[in-house]
Parts: structure tokens; sequence; C-alpha cells
């Protein structure tokens, strides 16, 4: 059953209410284009680089604008509407950034919480450490919908291709890797990982991003894009602002895919033994 996918280009500011009526107004464009399958970037609600100011305006998961909002949008158009992530205030005091899909009654389908924390060091002197102020999530899963199997994933997660190998061999026909890659690294690798994904499993990949320059200061590398299982981008945005792509999904590509490359059916469990190479005095046997 094909239908009509959109991913959502946002650049997220401080103010949860602002990005709530931003993405608001982008989900219906989208809908106005005839999707009914929404995807929205990773911290749709926020971006802020203080985490004090940002503690002081979070909440739980049933005081969330984002959340909210999303769930009213969802009902209202009829659409499966998929918050990419944003910040949810725990008990503990941590936080968890958390995806979100919607049915078309607004009820709440699934909850991921990014796996990966993405704790590294740039070489142009950006730092970052996720996990001194997020909890990882440690589940994944695979829903099925009316028109295909998704899984999910959350920016950092890309580039830990056992999630999706996982996920695939579940089932998984189409992958949401909703993110704010940094301009640095998306340069470098976001389309390639995001094409290698869909590649390696046969899958349609969906990632709606942040873009731009951000009210906090960061950048983010934008470009989202939706890919087929052979590796074809369908669409994509541009470098900064906001936008809306769509893509006509159908998940029969998917089975072609695997038809032609059967790779996750041809997988084969291994071993692995580490040996020494040179040694003094001669080679190793």
């Amino acid at each position: 059953m094909s239908f009509k996918a959109a991913a959502v280009q946002m650049c997220s500011g401080v103010d949860p209410l602002k990005n709530a009526a931003a993405m608001a107004r982008l989900v219906r464009e989208a809908v106005a284009q005839g999707a009914t399958y929404v995807q929205t970037p990773e911290m749709t609600g926020m971006l802020q680089r203080d985490r004090a100011a940002a503690r002081a305006v979070l909440t739980d998961e049933t005081h969330d604008i984002i959340v909210k909002t999303g769930s009213e949008l969802a009902r209202e158009l009829g659409i499966h509407m998929h918050v990419g992530s944003t910040a949810i205030a725990l008990a503990d005091g941590k936080i968890a950034n958390r995806g979100f899909l919607f049915g078309p009654d607004g009820r709440i389908l699934n909850r991921y919480d990014k796996i990966h924390m993405f704790d590294v060091d740039l070489d142009n002197g950006e730092s970052w450490r996720e996990s001194a102020a997020y909890t990882a999530g440690s589940e994944a899963r695979v829903l099925s919908l009316p028109f295909a199997e998704m899984g999910f994933a959350i920016c950092y997660d890309v580039r830990f291709p056992a999630l999706f190998r996982a996920q695939a061999v579940a089932g998984a026909e189409v992958m949401t890797v909703p993110a704010a890659f940094t301009k640095q690294t998306g340069e470098a690798h976001w389309e390639i990982l995001l094409r290698a994904r869909a590649i390696e499993n046969g899958v349609f990949v969906i990632a709606a991003a942040q873009a731009g320059r951000h009210e906090d200061g960061r950048e983010t590398f934008g470009h989202s894009m939706i890919v087929d299982p052979w590796g074809t981008v369908l669409a994509s945005a541009g470098a900064t602002g906001e936008a809306v792509i769509i893509a006509e999904i159908d998940p029969s590509a998917v089975k072609a895919a695997h038809d032609k490359i059967p790779n996750l059916r041809n997988g084969r469990e291994f071993s692995i033994e580490k040996i020494a190479g040179a040694v003094a005095g001669g080679v190793a046997a």
C-alpha cells in the first residue's frame, strides 16, 4: 500500500511555544500536499545549549506542548504524525530525547528514546556530551502500521548499523532518522550514512532535519532527505531554513530490493579471532 510521506525541516529555537506553532504550520503544509505520514526533526520542541535554561521550561510528556500539539494535529488532520523527538523531563532530573508517533485518532502509538548518546569532540572545537544531561534509551521497536512496518532511530543512531540491521531483520520496511546533525559532520557524512543504511538493509529511510543557525548559536546541517531501498534520493531539502519534502513510499519496493540483493537472507553467523602479526625473530605461524 503506497503512501505519501513528508519530512518537515525546521530551525527550532529556544521557545517551545514558537516551535510548536512552526511545527503546526509546516505539518499543515505537508498535509495540503497529500502527506498522510509527517515527520519532524530531532529536538522539535527546543534547541537550547544552556542546560539550566532548558531545564527551566521542560516538562513531563503529559504537559509538554509539542506532545500536545502533535496529538492534536494527528487527530484533526487524520494523519500519522511523527514528532521526531523532543526533550522530556524525567523524574530523576535527567532528560529523555524522545520521539512520538501519533495515530489518526491522536493516541500515542510509539515512543522511542534515543539509544546512542552524542559524546564527541570535533576538530573545529565543538564538544558535545549528551550523556551528561540525557538518559539513553535501551529499546528498539518495529511498529506495524496500516501502510508499512516502521523502525525508529534518532540522529547519532544512524552511525550504528547494528540497530538498523536488527530492525530490518525484524521486518522493518521504513526506517526513520529525525536529526539535528552538526554542520561539520553533516557535510562529511549525512547523505552517505542515510543512503548506506537504506542500501544495506533494502529499506526506505526518512530523515527530517534541523537546519541553519539557531538561537542558541549552534548550526545544523539541514538537507532533510527521503531515500529509497536502492539508495536513490527521492527528495531532499536545502542547507538552511524551513522546508517540506514529500515522496511516494511503496513498500513493495522493499521486497523487490531484497529479491535483487538478498543479503538479509544470506547473512551468516561467524566467529572472530584476533591474531598477532609480525613477531620478533620472524613471522607468526
